[in-house]
């Protein structure tokens, strides 16, 4: 095995697909040793098994051994804390809540494409239909008004929407970013308080449902106000952003592949395609957080030692020939 440190991000000549060296680490060193931007030392995971393996094997962690903080209220935790969180949120994200959105997110798609398609040539795809369809459809879930949608995007847009150019050049405007964030948490906030005092049919309410049975004698299992306030925020951030680039790259994909026409001959095979896009897009449109291993830890042959940022690549494990 070559001793050759990689230094990322790994050369991309096609913005839409995998770099060429993940093919080839994949074959040779499907674990090998990589330098971070910033020059933290790190293991680059690029097979389909070792990917799942530190995905999901409890010896690796999303925080450093020793360093969870204890401020966190998210899900983005090891053991026992993420377990209760994701427990209680479960009992109010429910695939019957989800499912009943259909019809609704449904006659959204078409009104937005609609409108897309009357006004005609050139379009703009994410402003058109990715965008508004993506938030509006966070928006029906958590049961934000349909007029507060617009100021939703625009912190969530500041939020999440970094221009890598800018970053790198040190020109990032991060003060606009974490007053953006500000606004969104205390909007969150506001919103939990609102469904405590005057419940509805969304997403919130049955979160604060959650919370406040849980309160009752002989219940100490309850979200508090901050995790039901990180719920919210999270719900928001990362379900607009992932939803919008999802479909954009989507799209491109079935564009550029010719596979337009086969979908509309055939729309039997629409969940099917949308299985594969998933699949391919994966890593493109948003990659796993790093994990540390919490013990040595002997993977793919190579000895992790505790403590090691691990970086599993799923763009890299998605397109493994031993498992596609």
């Amino acid at each position: 095995m070559t001793t050759t440190i990689r230094h990322l991000p790994l050369d991309r000549p096609d913005l839409l697909r995998p770099p060429p060296a993940y093919a080839v680490l994949r074959e040779s060193e499907p674990v090998t040793r990589v330098t971070t931007p910033d020059g933290t030392p790190a293991w680059l995971v690029t097979s389909y098994d070792a990917a799942v393996t530190v995905l999901s094997d409890p010896r690796f962690g999303v925080a450093p051994p020793g360093g969870a903080h204890p401020g966190n209220h998210t899900l983005f935790q090891d053991g026992a804390p993420h377990t209760r969180l994701r427990r209680l949120v479960s009992a109010a994200f429910t695939p019957r809540r989800v499912e009943a959105m259909r019809p609704r997110i449904e006659a959204l798609a078409d009104r937005y494409v609609g409108a897309m398609a009357a006004a005609g040539p050139p379009a703009d795809l994410v402003d058109a239909v990715a965008a508004p369809l993506s938030i509006s459809t966070i928006g029906e879930l958590v049961g934000i008004p349909v007029s507060e949608h617009a100021q939703l995007r625009q912190w969530a847009d500041a939020v999440l929407t970094v221009d890598m150019a800018a970053a790198s050049a040190g020109e990032l405007d991060t003060a606009g970013i974490e007053q953006a964030w500000t606004a969104l948490t205390d909007y969150a906030a506001a919103l939990v308080a609102a469904r405590r005092a005057d419940r509805g049919d969304d997403l919130i309410s049955a979160l604060v449902g959650v919370h406040e049975d849980g309160a009752r004698p002989g219940h100490d299992e309850l979200l508090s106000e901050d995790e039901l306030v990180a719920m919210v925020t999270t719900l928001v951030s990362a379900g607009y952003l992932s939803a919008c680039n999802g479909m954009s790259v989507a799209t491109i994909h079935l564009v550029t592949g010719g596979q337009l026409p086969v979908l509309a001959a055939h729309p039997d095979r629409l969940d099917a395609v949308v299985e594969e896009v998933l699949r391919q897009q994966s890593g493109v449109t948003g990659e796993a957080l790093p994990r540390w291993a919490h013990q040595d830890v002997e993977l793919a042959g190579v000895s992790v030692a505790a403590g090691d940022m691990v970086l599993a690549r799923l763009e890299a494990a998605n397109r493994d020939p031993a498992r596609f």
